[in-house]
């Protein structure tokens, strides 16, 4: 089984996106090494892809989806805060939560953003 951390960045109504050259758009994460934590995953991931840094994370859920299993959390950025591609990544995108079907989509990145991207918003 493979484990995944994934990181919903809010930034008022608009939620971060990362993409890999030829990909579809995702949220920031990706695997938990062995030595890590899933929050210390999720941490590393979004520094290495974007350049954010967040001590302010907060689980939302784990769930199983294939043969991964996916450990989401929620941080809510300030206005100050540019993410910048870094590594694989090739574009980072703020994109309204509630326009998520307007982008292509990896499975994944729809489940988790139709379940949570609105946390915390009044709806």
């Amino acid at each position: 089984m493979n484990t995944r951390a994934t990181v919903i960045c809010r930034k008022g109504d608009h939620v971060l996106y990362v993409r890999k050259t030829k990909s579809k758009w995702a949220l920031p994460g990706g695997k938990i090494e062995p030595s890590e934590t899933p929050a210390e995953a999720a941490m590393r991931e979004l520094a290495e892809e974007t350049g954010l840094v967040t001590d302010d994370l907060v689980q939302l859920a784990r769930f199983e989806l294939g043969e991964t299993t996916h450990f989401v959390f929620f941080t809510q950025l300030g206005a100050g805060q540019k993410p910048t591609p870094n590594n694989e990544i090739a574009a980072c995108k703020w994109h309204p939560w509630r326009k998520f079907r307007d982008l292509e989509l990896s499975q994944a990145t729809k489940v988790v953003v139709k379940a949570f991207a609105g946390f915390g918003l009044a709806i």
